[in-house]
This record gives structure tokens, C-alpha cells and sequence, in this order.
């Protein structure tokens, strides 16, 4: 199913929800009920569980779009070493560079074609992957520069390996799901208690208030969607991309 078609049950859903329980609770309504009389005490409490919801709200959505920003920096970075690894082996003999640059390319085409679905339906890492660069470290590391040309290389493109390194276990750490599971509890929670809240001030069955309840809570519902979209950087709907890869190697693509 998609998330779009998601997003769109779940707001409709929450308009629904309210609608039936204003109508139910009209019609279960004592004749003397006055829905004009609210005590000034629920209006405070209404407003005050609305702005600290709103707040836990913004935090959240903040909170899981810079891990997403996080996770696309991580594959920027590893794309950009592993291309300054594939450049600077051009002062390497022939056959060094070629091997290098082979396996590099091995290993870029690894991830884009079969890394990124694993992460996206898995949340993890392929241990081929792992075998790729650790073939790409060797090629580097094992290399015994004859020239003083390049001996000034051979240390750059160590440190540019164990920055792949780096950046590939930080995409690593940022596969899953960021929101810890008492956070949800605290999310879900809040809702349904700030929905219910407009209840405790009696709205009438009028078409301006159940409209705006409506709004209300379809809004709260797509705000937790943005939330739980954006809670796994590499798996939903807008999810960290392997553009950076392809960018800077095109042949990536197939």
C-alpha cells in the first residue's frame, strides 16, 4: 500500500473518528445538557495539553529530519572519498590504478544496486559490501610506493579509505528506526489525548465545529505520519537517496 494512500486513511480516518463521536454524544446528550457551559478550568487545561503536545510535536519532527539530513551526509561523504580514491591513483602504476579503480567501482556498484534495497527492506548492511572495501583497503594499504611522487599519495588515500570506513558504519548506525519506542508511546498518547480534550468543551453538532475538529485532528494525524516517514532515513517515502553515488560515479547505474 502507499504511504501517500496511508497518509490519506489515517487524516480521513481521524475526521471520521471525531464526526461519530460528536454525533453519538449528541444524540446521548441529556436535554438539559448546555454545551455553553464550560468550566474556564477546561478551556485552560485544552489550551495548555495543546501547546505542550504542539511542542513534543515540533521537537520530534526535528529531531527524526536532522537524523535523515545526518544519514544523506554519511552517503555524501562516503561517495566523495571513494571518488578521491579512484582520482588520486592516477600516480600509481598502471596496474595498481586499474585494480584500485575496478574495485572501487565494484564496490560503488554493490551498494547502489544491492546495499540500498537491503537497507531499505532489512535495515542493515550486506557483509558483500564489507568484503568490497575491505578488498579496496588492501589494494591501498599493501601498495609500496617507489617514487617520492608517489609515497606523498599513498598516505592521503589511506586516510580517504578509513573515511569511506567511517562514513560507511555511521549509514550503518542510521538504518533503522531513530524513534525509540516510549517516544511513540508518548506521541500516540498525547493525541489521542489532546483529540479528546475537545470533546471535554462540549462542540455542537454545527458544521463550522465539526469541521474544525475535523481539521484538527487530521492535522495531528499527518504530523505523526511525518514522523514516522521520516523516522527511517534509508526505508520510507522520503528517505535519504544514493544520488551522491551516482553523481559522482555513472556508470553505477546499470
Amino acid at each position: 500500500m502507499s504511504e501517500w494512500l496511508v497518509l490519506a486513511l489515517a487524516m480521513l480516518g481521524a475526521c471520521a473518528v471525531v464526526v461519530a463521536i460528536t454525533f453519538v454524544r449528541h444524540r446521548t446528550a441529556a436535554e438539559d445538557d448546555d454545551p455553553s457551559e464550560t468550566p474556564d478550568v477546561i478551556e485552560y487545561m485544552t489550551m495548555w495539553i495543546g501547546v505542550v503536545y504542539a511542542i513534543v510535536l515540533g521537537l520530534a519532527i526535528a529531531g527524526v529530519w536532522e537524523a535523515r539530513s545526518a544519514a544523506q551526509d554519511h552517503v555524501q561523504a562516503e561517495a566523495q572519498s571513494l571518488h578521491e580514491i579512484s582520482e588520486r591513483v592516477r600516480v600509481y602504476p598502471p596496474d595498481v590504478r586499474d585494480r584500485i579503480r575496478g574495485d572501487v567501482n565494484a564496490y560503488v556498484g554493490h551498494v547502489v544496486t544491492t546495499e540500498w534495497k537491503a537497507m531499505a527492506d532489512h535495515g542493515r548492511l550486506t557483509s558483500r559490501g564489507s568484503e568490497l572495501l575491505g578488498r579496496v583497503r588492501r589494494d591501498v594499504t599493501d601498495f609500496q610506493p617507489k617514487t617520492d611522487f608517489q609515497a606523498q599519495a599513498y598516505q592521503p588515500l589511506v586516510d580517504q579509505v578509513s573515511a569511506v570506513d567511517q562514513a560507511r558504519n555511521a549509514r550503518a548506525d542510521s538504518t533503522g528506526a531513530t524513534m525509540p519506542d516510549v517516544v511513540w508511546f508518548g506521541l500516540l498518547t498525547g493525541g489521542v489525548i489532546t483529540v479528546a480534550m475537545v470533546f471535554a468543551l462540549q462542540i455542537r453538532r454545527t458544521g463550522r465545529e465539526l469541521i474544525l475538529a475535523g481539521l484538527f485532528s487530521a492535522t495531528i494525524a499527518f504530523m505523526l505520519f511525518l514522523i514516522w516517514d521520516f523516522d527511517a532515513p534509508f526505508s520510507r517515502g522520503i528517505a535519504a537517496t544514493a544520488e551522491p553515488f551516482l553523481t559522482l560515479f555513472p556508470h553505477a547505474r546499470g
